[in-house]
């Protein structure tokens, strides 16, 4: 890819919402004419940006989808920009930001488990937290203290549902305030700016990777988050930027390894774009071959598909196919 190619793509979404300066805008209609792949993206943005601009479900106005791109501009971090792993990070919380104000007075619409638009926020808060405490941040909510024999999880849900509940007794402008601030004080520590600091491999929420990992474990909660807000208000939120959703496909690709462990049937994954992995026994022959789109596989590891429904192309060993599609469904935390 040129220098050129990459430099018209990152324009596109700005594009779509018609945000561009003049020069930028010249330039990109030219490049779509030459460039089959981008003009394919640009059309798919130019969908998102209709679909968001037209009437929500229950038949209330909308903002212009050019007042979202706005608001989430706005929302952006201040200060330095944040190194790659840290990017679908800072991206997803700017959505976030972005879909608050169309929260106001529906803070007590049902989401997503038995959690209203409240809660899901406060979740996020709760679960933004065990990164921050581990990059030397002070919690924003009060914990007390849990029995010291609890797995993972089990501790996972107790500071959660503590959180939600002391949430639900305040403001929701303010939860969201210090959600806001944690997420900012996660994408100003020196992790978030430097790779090599990044790199190193922590333990949170029962798994230890690199700190960088984790960022993209953040990042792909709050998308998710983000959706299931967005869906119980009639909202279409567009998905992420490829190249932050392919960092998304590979760290769930990465997770879906090590729960499927070096004894599973090997089957041959395959995410529409152009990369593949085979999971399961290494050295041995592969048994089934599973082609899914980057979204749906993100949507059923993210816990939002069924592995009964999801759209994709399979063949060869029906339950080692299986095992897999039940195995990402089930690594779901959010």
């Amino acid at each position: 890819m040129t220098t050129e190619h990459d430099g018209v793509r990152e324009l596109l979404a700005a594009w779509a919402f018609g945000a561009l300066e003049p020069a930028e805008r010249r330039a990109v209609p030219l490049h779509l004419a030459e460039c089959e792949s981008c003009a394919a993206e640009a059309e798919r943005l130019r969908e998102t940006v209709r679909l968001l601009d037209g009437p929500r479900l229950d038949g209330a106005a909308r903002r212009p989808a050019a007042d979202v791109l706005a608001g989430a501009r706005r929302a952006r971090p201040t200060g330095p920009r944040v190194a790659a792993h840290a990017a679908p990070y800072a991206a997803a919380v700017a959505g976030l930001r972005a879909l608050v104000p169309e929260l106001a007075g529906r803070w007590t619409t049902p989401v997503v488990h038995d959690w209203d638009a409240h809660a899901t926020v406060a979740h996020l808060l709760a679960a933004d937290e065990h990164l921050a405490r581990l990059l030397g941040l002070a919690p924003r909510v009060p914990a007390a203290p849990l029995p010291a024999d609890l797995s993972w999880t089990e501790a996972w849900d107790r500071r959660t549902a503590d959180v939600i509940a002391h949430e639900h007794g305040r403001d929701p402008a303010r939860t969201v305030a210090d959600w806001s601030a944690q997420a900012d004080g996660l994408l100003t520590v020196p992790e978030a700016h430097d790779p090599e600091r990044a790199a190193r491999a922590v333990l949170s929420m029962g798994l230890r990777l690199p700190v960088a990992d984790h960022y993209l474990g953040r990042a792909f909660e709050t998308w998710i988050h983000t959706d299931d807000l967005g869906r119980a208000l009639g909202l279409v939120v567009p998905p992420p930027p490829e190249r932050h959703l392919w960092q998304l496909v590979r760290l769930a690709v990465r997770i879906l390894g090590i729960a499927l462990g070096p004894t599973a049937p090997p089957v041959l994954l395959s995410v529409t774009g152009g990369e593949e992995w085979v999971l399961g026994a290494e050295g041995e022959p592969v048994l089934a071959e599973l082609t899914l789109e980057p979204y749906d596989f993100c949507r059923l590891v993210g816990g939002r598909g069924d592995p009964d429904t999801v759209a994709g192309n399979a063949t060869g060993d029906a339950a080692a196919v299986r095992n897999v599609l039940e195995r990402a469904a089930s690594l779901a935390w959010l």
